[in-house]
Protein backbone atom coordinates (compact mmCIF):
# COMPACT_ATOMS: atom_id res chain seq x y z
CA UNK A 1 0.00 0.00 0.00
CA UNK A 2 1.21 3.39 -0.90
CA UNK A 3 1.21 5.94 2.35
CA UNK A 4 0.38 9.43 1.89
CA UNK A 5 3.23 11.37 0.54
CA UNK A 6 5.10 14.41 2.96
CA UNK A 7 3.86 17.10 0.03
CA UNK A 8 0.69 15.95 0.44
CA UNK A 9 1.14 16.02 4.29
CA UNK A 10 2.56 19.53 4.87
CA UNK A 11 0.05 20.92 2.33
CA UNK A 12 -3.12 19.93 4.13
CA UNK A 13 -0.94 20.84 7.48
CA UNK A 14 -0.77 24.42 5.97
CA UNK A 15 -4.10 24.70 4.98
CA UNK A 16 -5.54 23.54 8.76
CA UNK A 17 -2.47 26.49 10.29
CA UNK A 18 -3.10 29.37 7.82
CA UNK A 19 -0.66 28.79 5.44
CA UNK A 20 2.97 27.61 4.73
CA UNK A 21 4.78 30.45 6.79
CA UNK A 22 2.53 29.89 9.37
CA UNK A 23 3.15 26.16 9.22
CA UNK A 24 6.91 26.34 9.63
CA UNK A 25 6.69 29.02 12.03
CA UNK A 26 4.95 26.37 14.51
CA UNK A 27 7.08 23.36 13.24
CA UNK A 28 10.64 25.47 14.09
CA UNK A 29 13.56 25.84 11.58
CA UNK A 30 13.83 23.54 9.05
CA UNK A 31 17.04 21.31 8.33
CA UNK A 32 16.80 20.81 5.31
CA UNK A 33 20.38 21.32 3.52
CA UNK A 34 22.04 21.73 7.11
CA UNK A 35 20.59 18.26 8.57
CA UNK A 36 24.07 16.51 8.98
CA UNK A 37 25.76 20.14 10.43
CA UNK A 38 22.07 20.58 12.75
CA UNK A 39 21.78 16.81 14.21
CA UNK A 40 25.71 16.79 14.98
CA UNK A 41 25.25 19.92 17.07
CA UNK A 42 22.13 18.64 18.89
CA UNK A 43 23.69 15.28 19.64
CA UNK A 44 26.87 17.15 21.14
CA UNK A 45 24.71 18.91 23.32
CA UNK A 46 23.09 16.22 24.56
CA UNK A 47 26.35 14.43 25.27
CA UNK A 48 27.73 17.57 27.18
CA UNK A 49 25.25 16.72 29.70
CA UNK A 50 25.87 15.79 32.98
CA UNK A 51 24.07 12.35 33.66
CA UNK A 52 22.12 13.81 36.61
CA UNK A 53 20.43 16.44 34.51
CA UNK A 54 19.44 12.83 32.47
CA UNK A 55 18.42 11.21 35.73
CA UNK A 56 15.90 14.58 36.36
CA UNK A 57 14.51 14.46 33.07
CA UNK A 58 13.56 11.01 33.20
CA UNK A 59 11.70 11.57 36.96
CA UNK A 60 10.48 14.59 35.74
CA UNK A 61 8.73 13.32 32.84
CA UNK A 62 7.71 10.30 35.52
CA UNK A 63 5.76 12.42 37.92
CA UNK A 64 4.22 14.07 35.08
CA UNK A 65 2.80 11.00 33.55
CA UNK A 66 -1.24 11.13 34.64
CA UNK A 67 -0.59 14.17 36.83
CA UNK A 68 -0.67 18.11 36.52
CA UNK A 69 2.59 19.16 34.89
CA UNK A 70 1.98 22.95 36.64
CA UNK A 71 2.10 20.73 40.35
CA UNK A 72 5.26 19.13 39.11
CA UNK A 73 6.76 22.38 37.93
CA UNK A 74 6.41 24.10 40.95
CA UNK A 75 7.87 21.39 43.36
CA UNK A 76 10.92 20.64 41.19
CA UNK A 77 12.95 22.65 43.54
CA UNK A 78 12.20 20.49 46.37
CA UNK A 79 12.44 17.55 44.05
CA UNK A 80 16.03 18.49 43.48
CA UNK A 81 17.19 19.43 47.00
CA UNK A 82 15.05 16.26 48.24
CA UNK A 83 17.40 14.20 45.90
CA UNK A 84 20.75 15.21 45.68
CA UNK A 85 19.98 17.14 42.68
CA UNK A 86 20.13 13.71 41.43
CA UNK A 87 24.24 12.75 41.63
CA UNK A 88 23.80 8.52 40.67
CA UNK A 89 26.13 7.74 43.03
CA UNK A 90 24.43 9.36 45.90
CA UNK A 91 21.11 8.00 44.84
CA UNK A 92 22.56 4.39 45.04
CA UNK A 93 23.87 4.97 48.07
CA UNK A 94 20.81 5.81 49.49
CA UNK A 95 18.86 3.11 51.96
CA UNK A 96 15.31 2.29 51.93
CA UNK A 97 14.36 3.80 54.94
CA UNK A 98 15.89 7.20 53.69
CA UNK A 99 13.92 6.74 50.33
CA UNK A 100 10.34 5.71 51.77
CA UNK A 101 10.93 8.84 54.15
CA UNK A 102 11.81 11.26 51.44
CA UNK A 103 8.91 9.98 49.50
CA UNK A 104 6.69 11.05 52.48
CA UNK A 105 7.42 15.01 52.61
CA UNK A 106 4.78 16.90 51.57
CA UNK A 107 7.26 19.24 49.84
CA UNK A 108 6.98 17.21 47.11
CA UNK A 109 4.70 14.48 45.19
CA UNK A 110 4.16 11.57 47.89
CA UNK A 111 3.99 8.73 45.18
CA UNK A 112 6.53 5.83 47.18
CA UNK A 113 5.94 3.74 43.45
CA UNK A 114 7.42 6.96 41.32
CA UNK A 115 10.08 7.74 43.74
CA UNK A 116 11.46 4.28 44.12
CA UNK A 117 12.04 4.49 40.08
CA UNK A 118 14.89 7.24 40.90
CA UNK A 119 17.18 4.77 42.20
CA UNK A 120 16.04 2.31 39.40
CA UNK A 121 16.64 4.27 36.72
CA UNK A 122 20.08 5.65 38.21
CA UNK A 123 20.77 1.87 38.73
CA UNK A 124 20.39 1.30 34.41
CA UNK A 125 22.35 4.27 34.00
CA UNK A 126 25.10 3.59 36.40
CA UNK A 127 25.36 0.23 34.60
CA UNK A 128 26.18 1.71 31.03
CA UNK A 129 28.69 4.03 32.13
CA UNK A 130 30.57 1.05 33.84
CA UNK A 131 30.32 -1.85 30.99
CA UNK A 132 30.77 0.63 28.20
CA UNK A 133 32.84 3.71 29.78
CA UNK A 134 30.95 6.50 28.62
CA UNK A 135 28.56 8.87 29.99
CA UNK A 136 25.08 7.71 29.82
CA UNK A 137 24.05 11.24 28.10
CA UNK A 138 26.92 10.10 25.60
CA UNK A 139 25.24 6.64 25.29
CA UNK A 140 21.79 8.62 24.45
CA UNK A 141 23.51 11.31 21.86
CA UNK A 142 25.32 8.33 19.77
CA UNK A 143 21.89 6.03 19.25
CA UNK A 144 20.75 6.69 15.77
CA UNK A 145 17.72 8.31 15.48
CA UNK A 146 16.75 6.14 12.49
CA UNK A 147 16.18 3.30 15.18
CA UNK A 148 15.04 5.34 18.29
CA UNK A 149 12.28 2.95 18.75
CA UNK A 150 14.94 0.98 19.83
CA UNK A 151 16.25 3.42 22.67
CA UNK A 152 12.81 3.54 23.53
CA UNK A 153 12.47 -0.57 24.07
CA UNK A 154 16.05 0.17 26.33
CA UNK A 155 14.65 2.57 28.42
CA UNK A 156 11.11 0.57 29.00
CA UNK A 157 13.08 -2.95 29.22
CA UNK A 158 16.05 -1.79 31.53
CA UNK A 159 14.85 1.45 33.48
CA UNK A 160 11.16 1.89 35.28
CA UNK A 161 8.19 3.46 34.05
CA UNK A 162 9.64 4.68 30.94
CA UNK A 163 7.37 2.98 28.30
CA UNK A 164 4.38 4.65 26.66
CA UNK A 165 5.51 8.26 25.80
CA UNK A 166 7.29 8.65 28.86
CA UNK A 167 10.32 7.63 27.64
CA UNK A 168 10.30 9.76 24.42
CA UNK A 169 9.08 12.72 26.56
CA UNK A 170 11.85 12.25 28.29
CA UNK A 171 14.16 12.27 25.01
CA UNK A 172 12.74 15.17 23.43
CA UNK A 173 12.94 17.34 26.36
CA UNK A 174 17.03 16.38 26.43
CA UNK A 175 17.13 17.23 22.61
CA UNK A 176 17.54 14.02 21.32
CA UNK A 177 14.97 14.20 18.06
CA UNK A 178 11.97 11.66 18.35
CA UNK A 179 8.54 11.60 17.26
CA UNK A 180 6.02 11.17 19.58
CA UNK A 181 2.85 8.75 19.13
CA UNK A 182 -0.04 11.12 20.42
CA UNK A 183 -3.62 10.73 19.95
CA UNK A 184 -3.55 12.36 16.91
CA UNK A 185 -0.56 10.58 15.29
CA UNK A 186 -1.87 7.26 16.51
CA UNK A 187 -4.95 7.86 14.81
CA UNK A 188 -3.05 9.11 11.19
CA UNK A 189 -0.93 5.99 11.72
CA UNK A 190 -4.13 4.15 12.10
CA UNK A 191 -6.20 5.87 8.84
CA UNK A 192 -3.30 5.30 6.70
CA UNK A 193 -3.03 1.68 7.51
CA UNK A 194 0.83 1.73 8.63
CA UNK A 195 0.08 -0.40 12.35
CA UNK A 196 -3.52 -2.36 12.62
CA UNK A 197 -2.55 -4.07 15.88
CA UNK A 198 -1.33 -2.27 19.44
CA UNK A 199 0.79 0.98 19.54
CA UNK A 200 3.35 -0.30 21.23
CA UNK A 201 3.99 -3.75 19.98
CA UNK A 202 7.18 -4.71 18.12
CA UNK A 203 5.48 -4.94 14.74
CA UNK A 204 3.64 -1.72 14.76
CA UNK A 205 6.49 0.14 16.30
CA UNK A 206 8.58 -0.78 13.28
CA UNK A 207 6.31 -0.27 10.82
CA UNK A 208 5.94 3.38 12.84
CA UNK A 209 9.95 3.90 12.38
CA UNK A 210 10.24 3.19 8.66
CA UNK A 211 7.11 5.14 7.73
CA UNK A 212 8.75 8.41 9.94
CA UNK A 213 12.46 7.56 7.76
CA UNK A 214 10.74 7.23 4.92
CA UNK A 215 9.15 10.82 5.10
CA UNK A 216 12.85 12.13 6.93
CA UNK A 217 14.37 11.15 4.11
CA UNK A 218 11.73 12.89 1.61
CA UNK A 219 11.57 15.93 3.21
CA UNK A 220 14.36 16.40 5.39
CA UNK A 221 12.95 17.24 8.62
CA UNK A 222 13.45 16.19 11.89
CA UNK A 223 11.51 13.45 13.28
CA UNK A 224 10.39 15.88 15.98
CA UNK A 225 8.85 18.36 13.48
CA UNK A 226 7.06 15.04 11.49
CA UNK A 227 5.08 14.11 14.23
CA UNK A 228 4.00 17.81 14.46
CA UNK A 229 3.07 17.85 11.32
CA UNK A 230 1.12 14.67 11.10
CA UNK A 231 -0.41 16.33 13.91
CA UNK A 232 -1.16 19.41 12.60
CA UNK A 233 -2.53 18.02 9.26
CA UNK A 234 -4.89 15.87 11.33
CA UNK A 235 -7.05 15.96 14.45
CA UNK A 236 -9.27 18.82 15.48
CA UNK A 237 -6.65 21.41 16.20
CA UNK A 238 -7.70 24.05 13.20
CA UNK A 239 -5.96 26.92 15.18
CA UNK A 240 -4.69 29.09 12.57
CA UNK A 241 -1.49 31.62 13.20
CA UNK A 242 -1.19 34.70 10.89
CA UNK A 243 1.30 34.41 8.61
Amino acid sequence: MTHESFKSLFQRAAQRKGGVKALETLLGKRILGKKLLDDNAAQQSIAELSDDRILAAFTKQIFKSGFVWRVVENKWPDFEEHFFNFNIEKMLMMPEEMLERKAADPKIIRNYNKVKTIQANAQMMFDITMDKNISFAQFISDWPSEDIIGLWTYLKKHGQRLGGNTGPYALRLLGKDTFILSSDVEAYLRAQQIIDGGLQSKKSLSAIQIYFNTLQKESGYSLTQLSRLIAFASGDNYVQVEE
